[in-house]
């Protein structure tokens, strides 16, 4: 049968571990009459004799010592959760899962660089997907998010930034194919993008709405892929932010209509623990203008 009450099995391995009733009463904290209730219905349950009961106490059969053995490892994973839900909800230390597009990890690097050095106990977990992680589910702690302000119930949502973009390319591309006159000429263009059809990136949207539409020569999720194939003069693309290696070249300025935002997106019942408050700080820190 079953297995129904943990209390049952972990009276059973106190049993075990004192060899008597009244030591395993005493460590548990009840009558004696309670461990052996507890053993009695044990053993009834699963049709097994746990014990050989003998004048100077109890002696586990051969079930009784893989029911202990079972039961001494489920009561140290049991004080280690404790532990680490204690920890997760007072301190700063555990992990930290922070959600965030690809492309939006070159701008957090400033605050995992700060988080690591206030919270030497802190495992950082980035974790970049296209897919919208659940915050109500536990996925993650926080998001980074782009595009339209995020609407799920629950979440406290912030803010982060509003960017724009230019259109950028190598100065070898800008010597093989020129630099663009106008929307109508980026047809003549091959270009870097993005490897999601359902992007949120208002640029990436407005580049699949251009007719006729210009060569894709890359696509890739990872932004440091397309920056190197932009420096490399593989094509032209939309770029934001910090230029490394100095080969960038503006061809088109940016536009109100390839502007995006960034959301900070917290879950209700975490917001206000303090590694998320930790991580918030950080983030709003390494983002302010």
């Amino acid at each position: 049968m079953p297995i129904e009450s943990w209390d049952e099995i972990r009276t059973a391995w106190h049993v075990a571990q004192a060899g008597t009733v009244s030591g395993a009463a005493e460590a548990l904290g009840v009558h004696h009459a309670t461990v052996i209730r507890h053993v009695d219905a044990l053993e009834t349950r699963l049709g097994v004799k746990l014990f050989q009961r003998h004048a100077r106490g109890y002696t586990p059969t051969e079930a009784g010592s893989a029911l202990a053995q079972v039961g001494g490892v489920t009561e140290e994973q049991f004080a280690q959760l404790a532990t680490r839900l204690t920890g997760a909800g007072s301190g700063i230390t555990g992990d930290l899962v922070i959600t965030t597009l690809p492309g939006l990890v070159g701008l957090l690097r400033p605050a995992l660089q700060v988080l690591a050095a206030r919270y030497p106990e802190l495992t950082i977990r980035v974790q970049t997907e296209t897919r919208v992680l659940r915050l109500e589910y536990g996925e993650a702690h926080l998001a980074i998010r782009a595009g339209s302000r995020p609407s799920e119930p629950d979440n406290v949502v912030q803010a982060l930034l509003q960017g724009g973009v230019s259109i950028c390319a190598s100065q070898s591309y800008i010597d093989r194919y020129g630099i663009p006159k106008d929307d109508a000429d980026l047809s003549n263009h091959r270009f870097v993008t993005e490897d999601m059809e359902d992007s949120r990136a208002p640029y990436t949207r407005w580049l699949t709405q251009l007719n006729p539409a210009p060569t894709i020569a890359l696509r890739s999720n990872e932004a440091e892929v397309r920056y190197c194939a932009i420096a490399d003069g593989i094509g032209a693309g939309f770029h934001y932010g910090q230029d490394p290696e100095g080969k960038l070249i503006e061809i088109m300025p940016t536009r109100p209509e390839w502007e995006f935002s960034v959301w900070l997106v917290t879950h209700v019942d975490l917001h206000r623990t303090p590694k998320v408050q930790a991580a918030l700080a950080a983030i709003k820190d390494s983002f302010a203008p």
